[in-house]
């Protein structure tokens, strides 16, 4: 039979595509409805103010401040685009539509899947966050002046970056998938790695950048604030055009991916794993198991990894001051949890009915679960600062103890929103899958928005304690903080001790 793309074949995906949507509306409660037509909402809003704001704000400040931010918006234009294939690429090609288990069920074709993971991509904090910058800088730098025009040539190149990423995704784990490609795609990552520390290192990364053809996008809005139309048009034609062809391309490497044996994780799950010497507790045991359940999970090593060196390499990149490196730690472990600590008894599955029924007391489940993530966040964090320290220079004591608080309290923060939402609303979630999230997308970009504020308002304020030069008051409030959110996560692990509360979760969790 044919294995080729048709499209008869496009046609039926796109209407697979809308029933998928609708039986997954179909499953949201009333209030879950309006949750989402509300988010919808105030995403549009802030789409319209991070391009209208900053346009209008441009009059109001310095011109020099203009020229500043002109020479570098191609190199952002073109970071988007990495941090998107990253992206991508970490999580097997997107995020997916239908989970693994209920595919058996209803069998969706290769293409719908690529299709919903080029809808879903952007239903992420990060992209967000990197779109609104985009159009926000662009906004500032070209002025009021037809708007609405200079910002189509970055809304489409915002389009064609993501279909781009999900290609690159699809290619690198079709890749993954093959004869030794678990090894040829670290090699591949090392690799470019290895090339993008070369760059840096030899001072040539500007150089590299300057020759970006994202400059073309630039151009492009310069004509659209200009009233050049007939410009504007012809690189609006071509965008779309290549944005069409790419989504359409896009699901052949996803066809060969999907087609193939997921090695990696059929490996963890089917290997042998060597008999271990009795634990001195009960509490030993469980960290062993929560420990185990991370470590040999691909989505949460894949996504820890890129929490660990992305940020770092970023500000070994840009020479980071250390008085910035402090709010790093708390974008490092607000995406770590987003791995699975929102959701953090997911990780149990079917195996919370076996582990419930255990002769040991509810308290130390909790424990060790609060341990184990504490212990993931720092440890991300920990690598994150040791690359940003490499070219940071000599830190003060006031920022390296500002730079500790800073660590401690968000991680604090973090564990502590996390397992709030673990206790009242948790999802079953099979994590197994490479591509797999622990809760619902729209249901994570507001967790994720609520982590990423919270973190870097708490970043900017040790940041800003350490410029004081009193280390004293910088102790003094991470005490404080820290003594609230323990308050807090005494709360939360109280309702995990009742046995209905603890019941639910379980019931939920290994559906």
């Amino acid at each position: 039979m044919p294995t080729g793309l048709s499209w008869t074949e496009l046609d039926r995906s796109v209407d697979d595509l809308r029933a998928v949507l609708r039986f997954r509306g179909a499953s949201l409660e009333a209030r879950s409805r309006r949750r989402l037509r509300v988010g919808a909402g105030v995403v549009l809003a802030l789409t319209l103010a991070a391009i209208v704001v900053p346009a209008y704000l441009r009059g109001a400040l310095h011109e020099e401040h203009v020229g500043q931010f002109l020479p570098i918006l191609p190199s952002l234009y073109l970071g988007f685009l990495f941090l998107t294939i990253l992206t991508a690429s970490a999580s097997g090609g997107g995020r997916e539509l239908v989970p693994r288990d209920q595919a058996v069920a209803f069998p969706v074709s290769t293409t719908t899947d690529h299709f919903g993971a080029l809808l879903m991509a952007p239903l992420n904090v990060a992209w967000l966050m990197q779109a609104w910058a985009l159009l926000g800088l662009t906004a500032y730098v070209l002025g009021p002046a037809h708007l609405w025009a200079s910002m189509l040539p970055v809304l489409v190149w915002l389009a064609l970056a993501t279909a781009l990423a999900q290609v690159a995704g699809w290619l690198l784990e079709w890749v993954r998938r093959g004869p030794h490609g678990i090894w040829i795609a670290r090699g591949i990552t090392a690799a470019f790695f290895l090339l993008l520390a070369a760059l840096i290192l030899t001072h040539e990364l500007t150089d590299v950048l300057d020759r970006s053809p994202t400059v073309r996008i630039l151009l492009a809005a310069a004509w659209g604030a200009g009233g050049s139309w007939w410009s504007l048009a012809r690189f609006l034609l071509e965008a779309v055009l290549a944005t069409a062809v790419v989504v359409v391309l896009g699901a052949v490497p996803a066809r060969w991916a999907l087609h193939r044996t997921q090695r990696e994780e059929l490996r963890l799950e089917s290997g042998v794993q060597p008999a271990r010497n009795n634990p001195g507790s009960d509490l030993v045991a469980m960290l062993r198991v929560d420990r185990a359940a991370i470590w040999r999970s691909v989505p949460l090593r894949r996504g820890l990894v890129v929490l660990a060196f992305m940020p770092g390499l970023v500000a070994f990149s840009g020479h980071l001051e250390w008085r910035m490196i402090v709010i790093l730690p708390g974008l490092v472990v607000s995406g770590g949890a987003l791995l699975f600590g929102v959701n953090t008894w997911c990780l149990d599955g079917r195996g919370a009915l076996w582990r419930d029924s255990l002769p040991a007391s509810p308290n130390l489940a909790f424990i060790s679960r609060v341990v184990v993530l504490y212990e993931v966040l720092l440890f991300s964090a920990g690598l994150t600062i040791l690359l940003a320290a490499l070219r940071a220079g000599t830190p003060t004591a006031d920022e390296v103890v500002a730079l500790v608080c800073a660590t401690v309290v968000v991680a604090a923060q973090v564990v502590r929103a996390s397992m709030t939402w673990s206790v009242r609303r948790p999802f079953a979630v099979d994590l197994r899958s490479a591509r797999a999230t622990p809760a619902p997308p729209v249901v994570m970009v507001g967790y994720s928005a609520r982590l990423a504020l919270s973190t870097t308002v708490t970043g900017m304020v040790f940041s800003g304690l350490a410029l004081l030069g009193d280390w004293r008051f910088t102790v003094l409030l991470a005490l404080t903080m820290l003594l609230w959110s323990s308050y807090r996560l005494a709360r939360t692990a109280t309702a995990w001790t009742n046995p209905q509360v603890r019941s639910r979760i379980v019931a939920v969790v290994a559906s």
